[in-house]
């Protein structure tokens, strides 16, 4: 298994920030709304915690392994 590219890495892990900030905000924008729909929020809340999960991993990778 080779070691993945770190721009390639990086590059990823600002898509998915970008992507995790953008459902931060549309979350927000339906719970203000006075008919908010629970079902989608509730899938959306899914989909931010699942790219917090992918970035904590892209940021592990960035990290170099330290020889022990």
């Amino acid at each position: 298994m080779q070691p993945a590219d770190p721009a390639e890495l990086t590059r990823q892990l600002a898509d998915l920030r970008l992507q995790h900030r953008d459902l931060d905000t549309a979350i927000a924008t339906l719970q203000a709304t006075i008919v908010s729909d629970e079902l989608t929020i509730k899938r959306l809340k899914k989909r931010k915690l699942q790219l917090k999960d992918a970035i904590a991993r892209l940021e592990s990778a960035l990290i170099p392994d330290l020889d022990a």
